[in-house]
């Protein structure tokens, strides 16, 4: 009996982490589109997801973590968002945002036009 009582115990102690990590989602991918309330992200599967931003969303920069930037499109993203506090909002919320600026490549200078010379 008390080794029932001890095994069940043991069981919800070590169940009981799991629990607090939260209802948190995370969303990987690209930004597609990025204004000051919401995100568009095309994750890694090819779905779009739209995440909603408010002044409490944090972003970190990975290239530059003491940075006080905002993402762009094109920028790789991993968002960690909460569900919607309404009942029938399907919509993410987003906590925080962790982002690396895309690579930027230089657009090559366009070569000025060749003057036509006059046919002799």
């Amino acid at each position: 009996m008390r080794l029932r009582l001890i095994v069940t115990l043991m069981c919800l102690v070590i169940s009981t982490p799991s629990f607090a990590h939260g209802a948190d989602q995370h969303v990987l991918g690209t930004i597609m589109a990025f204004d000051a309330t919401h995100a568009e992200i095309k994750t890694t599967k090819g779905q779009s997801v739209n995440v909603r931003i408010n002044k409490q969303t944090r972003y970190k920069d990975e290239r530059n973590p003491k940075g006080a930037g905002v993402p762009e499109v094109g920028d790789r993203v991993v968002i960690k968002a909460e569900t919607g506090e309404k009942k029938g909002d399907k919509m993410l919320l987003a906590t925080e945002i962790h982002f690396s600026s895309a690579k930027r490549v230089p657009t090559p200078m366009p070569m000025p036009p060749v003057p036509a010379q006059p046919v002799q």
